[in-house]
């Protein structure tokens, strides 16, 4: 183990376990100790800053330390903490709930309250479920979810997950989804554009609805990225059209907008660009601006109608959590909302997208390394390829993306990759001159790992 290691380094790596992680890795690149963060910078125990560049892990809208923001918090502190939800409610829930109704597609008329995404996601899972159960659909104990799919670390959002890093050794334990191919549009079968295509892609889905709609309650989605999938986007043609299909096979449309909701596509939920509503949307990460843990599932009428009857006909949904409608976290959710009121920050992100997507197209896209820039919204994704022409990926084990994102710390740029893809998910007060700054440190790190990285340059 590194024998250089600071006092709260050493006593870190004595007990805590840290997510998504080997833990072994450690040894060799111990844990960054953060002391303070102000805007897109986080400051570590020595002084160093690091640009910000994933809104740490996607959750952070308005910067580290907001003003606006952390005085909301303290002061909600003063009144009240917390308060049990069941047969209890308190204004910063109720002025929330009118609100996200208020934001969201039309039709989304009740909100749920629950404390991270994956819980949201298990809440929409079990409602959709019971939903047809008590409309005397039996048979409708099934869901449809997409290849590269990512919904959560909990067993019922693992079920409905694509991804087998993370779900695969659970396989025992998990629900038994039906699977279609999702949309792939760097590697598309069809050799569409997204910009103009059709989503031919579908029928991947309506042939699993042929076959399975009688069984199925629900399909769930990421509209417009799968993100833990590698920012893999595709265009809201195919979120529109697979609301119909849900219509005409009698099956729910999930739509998890955790990772994807408040501003990360350019509009306030990307369901909107498909003008669609969906039978559910689950939202958490920037819903508190990267303060507070808090997620929502809001619903329609229609569902919530199939759970209200008297008591003893045993129809309630009882899922619950002991943080359900926390104060504290729904009030810093209430002060996001009136940020994004206030300072019309949905235009300002359409302005900055676009001069994020000109100066990283111009600085990525003759890379022999970088297979694709692509970009919705304020969500930018460098895929890396060890071929650019047949588009063959570096293999896993070579940990490319790993490797690049050490070199991009030290540099003083904070980038969390996935695979062979590094990705930008600023906080959306960066400037213009961070933003350059951003993509000018991420160029250097991938021109640094290839220069030392004994590969095979592509002629």
């Amino acid at each position: 183990m590194n024998t250089m290691l600071s006092d709260l380094q050493r006593r870190d790596l004595n007990h805590v376990w840290h997510p998504c992680s080997q833990m072994k890795d450690y040894e060799d690149f111990p844990p960054i100790v953060i002391k303070n963060g102000k805007g897109i910078y986080l400051t570590d125990e020595n002084g160093k800053q690091y640009m910000d560049a994933v809104s740490s892990w996607w959750v952070n809208l308005f910067g580290h330390a907001n003003e606006r923001i952390s005085t909301a918090l303290a002061e909600q502190a003063l009144q009240l903490e917390h308060v049990i939800f069941a047969n209890f409610t308190h204004e910063p829930a109720v002025l929330l709930a009118e609100k996200l109704v208020e934001h969201t597609p039309d039709g989304l008329e009740k909100v749920f309250f629950a404390d991270s995404g994956s819980a949201a996601i298990e809440i929409a899972l079990k409602m959709s479920f019971q939903y047809h159960q008590q409309k005397n659909k039996p048979n409708k104990k099934r869901f449809l979810a997409l290849t590269d799919a990512y919904h959560g670390e909990t067993l019922g959002a693992l079920s409905v997950g694509g991804v087998g890093l993370y779900n695969e050794v659970f396989q025992p334990l998990l629900l038994d989804t039906v699977r279609a191919q999702g949309p792939d549009c760097f590697r598309c079968p069809f050799n569409e554009n997204p910009e103009s295509c059709s989503a031919p892609c579908l029928s991947f889905v309506e042939e699993k609805l042929k076959v399975h709609h009688e069984e199925i309650a629900a399909i769930i989605i990421e509209p417009l990225i799968q993100a833990a999938a590698g920012m893999k986007m595709y265009p809201p043609t195919y979120v529109k059209q697979l609301k119909a299909l849900c219509e005409q096979y009698d099956v729910h449309l999930i739509a998890d907008e955790v990772a994807v909701g408040f501003g990360r596509t350019g509009t306030m939920f990307a369901c909107e660009q498909a003008k669609i509503t969906p039978d559910f949307m689950c939202l958490s990460k920037g819903l508190t601006g990267g303060y507070l843990p808090l997620s929502v599932v809001l619903t329609t009428d229609d569902v919530y109608e199939a759970f209200y009857d008297d008591y003893e006909t045993m129809k309630a949904f009882l899922h619950s959590h002991s943080y359900t409608g926390n104060p504290l976290a729904c009030r810093v959710a209430l002060e996001v909302l009136k940020i994004f009121e206030d300072d019309n920050y949905i235009e300002a992100i359409g302005l900055k997208s676009a001069y994020m997507r000109e100066i990283a197209t111009e600085v990525f896209e003759d890379h022999p390394y970088v297979g694709e820039y692509r970009q919705v919204g304020m969500v930018g994704a460098i895929e890396l390829v060890k071929d650019k022409v047949t588009k063959e990926p570096f293999p896993s084990s070579d940990r490319v993306g790993y490797h690049i994102y050490k070199i991009a710390l030290e540099n003083g740029l904070l980038l969390r990759p996935l695979g062979n893809v590094l990705y930008f998910m600023p906080p959306y007060v960066i400037t213009k001159e961070e933003m350059e700054k951003m993509i000018s440190i991420t160029n250097e790190a991938i021109q640094q790992y290839f220069e030392t990285a004994e590969v095979m340059v592509v002629e």
